[in-house]
């Protein structure tokens, strides 16, 4: 069983056809078993990579959503998506290309 999740999160993935794929703890007063430790650094490469991606978006735009009604926030955090990504295209295209 996972630290911290519950059962019942795991039996809504498995009912859905996914796959838990949580974070895992170390265990207290022991070193962290290889394949756990294997198993985290897969998936924090992923995280790490969303996580760049929220906080350029909360650091660099200034993106705080307070806003009356779920309309206006999807709104604001959709123009967010939006301008981050022509940012990231308008650099990808100023980078040399390898040749």
């Amino acid at each position: 069983m996972h630290a911290l999740v519950h059962a019942a999160d795991i039996t809504f993935l498995e009912r859905r056809g996914r796959k838990p794929e949580f974070q895992h703890r170390k265990p207290r007063g022991r070193d962290m078993p290889d394949h756990l430790r294997r198993c985290n650094a897969t998936r924090s490469r992923t995280r790490s990579h969303v996580e760049h991606l929220f906080a350029g978006q909360k650091h660099r735009m200034g993106l705080t959503v307070r806003s009356v009604g779920i309309t206006r926030a999807k709104a604001k955090i959709g123009l967010a998506n939006l301008v981050y990504n022509v940012q990231r295209l308008a650099w990808l295209k100023a980078r040399p290309q390898p040749t």
